[in-house]
């Protein structure tokens, strides 16, 4: 099988936020980060992962800087993995991934969890994309443009 290649130089966003956060264990280790999990065996524990393959995605995301590693918060000898700013704007990705398989991928009786925020205890919006003007817009109401990063 041959190598895949590495997007993370490409021009695209899209395929370099997939070669950062995209794997699908990356992801489900953020997902526990925004539930407060922060210790290694927890994650080990919440997912079932392996340690191994655990220990490599924590590494690589701390590398990539969605996570820190700081000593633990009730000051026993564990380390905790802390979601930086850069990991925490990750959770419009989560919020719409959650949103597209709420709407998609449960059949009707099928029990799923739901987010709710803490003020309200109410299900969160549906996240939409809109316009500077606030318009609401569709696929086709976009195009993309190639810009130098200032």
């Amino acid at each position: 099988m041959a190598k895949q290649e590495s997007l993370s130089n490409g021009e695209c966003p899209v395929a370099r936020t997939l070669e950062a956060i995209g794997e699908r264990w990356c992801l489900m280790i953020i997902r526990e980060a925004f539930d407060d999990v922060r210790r290694f065996g927890e994650f080990q524990k919440n997912l079932g992962l392996a340690r191994n393959i655990l220990a490599a995605r924590l590494k690589k995301l701390v590398e990539t800087g969605i996570f820190t590693v700081s000593p633990a918060s009730d000051g026993s000898a564990y380390k905790e993995y802390v979601l930086t700013e850069k990991g925490r704007s990750v959770f419009p990705i989560v919020i719409a991934m959650r949103q597209w398989g709420e709407q998609y991928l449960f059949g009707k009786g099928e029990m799923h969890s739901v987010l709710l925020d803490n003020e309200h205890n109410q299900a969160i919006l549906p996240l939409e994309v809109r316009s500077a003007c606030g318009d609401k817009l569709r696929p086709e109401q976009c195009h993309r443009q190639r810009i130098i990063k200032q």
